[in-house]
């Protein structure tokens, strides 16, 4: 997995991912402070709708920068990004209205959105070999969950020298050496596809397209957002993705919104204990990011994802039925071993996912596909994090387990009928053939002539 870091295109790549990344978290504990400065006893309802921001400016803006990603060279957006991240996250200590926040967590997150899609489609082009592409994948797994168990402790240990404004700066600073790092390497041309068509369109007449067929081509922005989506759409591999995504979301929901809960609740234990539980779902995580690579060579994507994905629901279903019953000394080490298995479940199911985008679009519908992606994998989140929320407030934190175990059955259910057994490229994990569902992205017509943690 670590080779690929000898690749010195991808290794300043990754740098810039966990230099962001790192940014990222602070700027999470940052903001948690910020709010209960604005809000008080309402800062969790303000983190909550800014989090709701997030995630829509998520859902409907990616799909729409991807289809503008090939209008602008890649390494100028993914610059323009990362500087416009850290003017936005430099603005936010000096805020005084609730409003304010909002307003620059959607420019912030609008940023995001632009950056994340073009930069995961970046790496299958540095990348062309599938073995390196799936360690670039689990790197990046990896440093999604370092920065969520390292960010914390990191910030705890600035906060006790400096004001927590400070932590800002220092979201700013990696977003700026971020940048930095994406200026100085020289990425591919995103215009090749070494793909053969299923059926190449034969060229037009010299009159009949003086501009070159990719202008003729060339959809407008919501055309091209909307070809992103079919695509996804059309391919049975990447709707069995989506259905494995709303699986993800259903338990990690669970365990994002719930945890607080049911440590400082329902089981009665110190505040302390429920960064111990998020780091036994983040380990979980790591152990399945570490061992993917391998498992995948032997088994195949479907084969990993689909039955990780039957983990989850079984998991958090055995999560409502020991809320069932009364707690005991065995509450505490169950909830961790829930959550452990949680994260490597979750791990397995979303680390492969860009391997399967890869395999099912063209090379130059890639930023349109992961786009897609994105956007409709965070529409998941944005239906299952207010979901666990309002059950666990309202019903109890065992209802909304149960709830959202028949919503990640239903996810992995749906997976498992709409992969097919018999897909080629399920074996080892190989792109599919130009023949097979490559042809779907025709759904996309002219959008063929566009070029994505």
């Amino acid at each position: 997995m670590l080779s690929v870091l000898r690749n010195p295109t991808y290794r300043r790549l990754f740098c810039a991912q966990v230099v962001a990344l790192t940014g990222t978290g602070l700027a999470t504990v940052a903001l948690s402070l910020l709010a209960y400065d604005l809000a008080g006893a309402n800062a969790a309802a303000v983190l909550g709708t800014a989090l709701a921001v997030k995630m829509a400016a998520y859902v409907v803006l990616a799909p729409l920068v991807g289809a503008l990603a090939d209008r602008v060279p890649r390494r100028a957006l993914l610059v323009a990004m990362d500087l416009a991240r850290a003017a936005v996250v430099l603005a936010l200590p000096i805020v005084s209205r609730v409003w304010q926040v909002y307003v620059l967590i959607l420019l912030l997150q609008a940023a995001s959105a632009a950056f994340t899609p073009a930069f995961q489609a970046t790496i299958p082009q540095v990348l062309p070999d599938e073995r390196d592409y799936t360690g670039a994948l689990s790197l990046a797994r990896l440093a999604y969950d370092l920065e969520s168990l390292a960010s914390p402790v990191l910030a705890a240990a600035l906060l006790t020298v400096v004001p927590y404004a400070w932590l800002f700066a220092g979201t700013s600073a990696g977003f700026v050496a971020s940048a930095l790092l994406v200026r100085t390497t020289t990425l591919p041309d995103p215009d090749p596809d070494p793909d053969p068509d299923p059926a190449p369109a034969p060229d037009p007449a010299p009159d009949s397209d003086p501009k070159g067929i990719g202008a003729a081509r060339r959809p407008g922005a919501y055309a091209g957002a909307v070809s992103g989506i079919r695509l996804v759409l059309a391919a049975p591999r990447l709707r069995a993705l989506l259905a494995l995504d709303l699986a993800v979301a259903a338990a990690g929901a669970v365990v994002l919104v719930d945890t607080v809960i049911l440590v400082r609740d329902t089981l009665g234990r110190p505040a302390g204990d429920v960064p111990l539980a998020l780091g036994a779902y983040g380990a979980g995580s790591m152990a399945a990011a570490l061992l993917l690579p391998r498992l995948l060579e032997r088994a195949g994507d479907r084969a990993v994802m689909v039955r990780a994905a039957f983990l989850l629901p079984g998991a958090v279903g055995l999560l409502a039925l020991g809320l069932a019953l009364p707690p005991g000394t065995w509450s505490w080490p169950a909830l961790l071993a829930v959550w452990l298995v949680t994260g490597a479940a979750g791990s397995a199911v979303l680390t492969p996912g860009g391997r399967v985008v890869r395999g099912s679009v063209r090379s130059r519908d890639l930023p349109a596909a992961f786009a897609a992606r994105f956007s409709l994998s965070h529409a998941c989140w944005l239906l299952t994090y207010p979901l666990a929320g309002l059950l666990a407030a309202t019903a109890g934190p065992a209802a909304s387990a149960a709830v959202l175990t028949a919503v990640a059955l239903a996810g992995a259910t749906g997976a498992a009928g709409l992969w097919p057994r018999e897909d080629p490229a399920a074996g080892r994990g190989k792109p599919a053939p130009a023949s097979r569902e490559r042809g779907s992205s025709h759904v996309s017509g002219p959008s063929r002539s566009t070029s994505s943690p």
